[in-house]
């Protein structure tokens, strides 16, 4: 028959304890206090935790769209400086100058919102265009949402022009035409 033996400490520990201390050859007792601080860390770590949980990081906002009253006047935006981007559910229509021309020419060109090759890409290689004729100021984007657009959509591409730092850019209608081409094309 084999035996196992198990050794039990009977010592505890507290969280303060006095341990006493003799100083030299004199018979006086100082006693100094061992406090255990690992309750107090743990509860420091669950008010951390409560505090981390319970805070909101970022509140949604909404963004402001300040739009002018209506207007009979108008205002000459040169061919060569006006970008347009129809916006579809999540697709984007992007041509040069006018309707008509770009049209005739094949030059509409759909993308999206990516951030290499979508609607900022478009915006940029325009900058850049514009900025070697010494015209950059000239840049104008017309925004034209479709019926279909989500305001997500038109968020996206009001958010493309704050990054690529579009001073002059229009949210305004799309013609029956560019209706009419977009709903043809779906």
């Amino acid at each position: 028959m084999e035996f196992c033996f198990v050794l039990v400490s009977s010592k505890t520990t507290f969280m303060a304890a006095i341990i006493e201390q003799s100083i030299g050859r004199s018979k006086t007792k100082l006693h100094t206090v061992k406090i255990d601080m690992t309750p107090m860390v743990d509860l420091g770590f669950l008010l951390i935790t409560f505090f981390i949980f319970t805070t909101s990081m970022m509140e949604p906002t909404v963004t402001k769209l300040a739009m002018p009253k209506e207007s009979k006047d108008t205002m000459d935006v040169p061919k060569k400086g006006l970008l347009t981007a129809l916006i579809d559910k999540d697709k984007v229509y992007v041509y040069e100058g006018s309707w008509e021309e770009a049209l005739a020419e094949n030059k509409l060109m759909p993308t999206n919102f990516d951030v290499s090759k979508g609607l900022g890409n478009f915006i940029r290689q325009k900058q850049q265009s514009l900025a070697a004729l010494n015209k950059k100021d000239e840049l104008m984007v017309a925004i034209k949402p479709l019926p279909s657009a989500s305001y997500q959509d038109v968020m996206n591409a009001l958010d493309e022009m704050l990054i690529n730092n579009v001073k002059r850019y229009a949210v305004i209608d799309a013609s029956k035409e560019e209706k009419d081409f977009v709903a043809k094309n779906k």
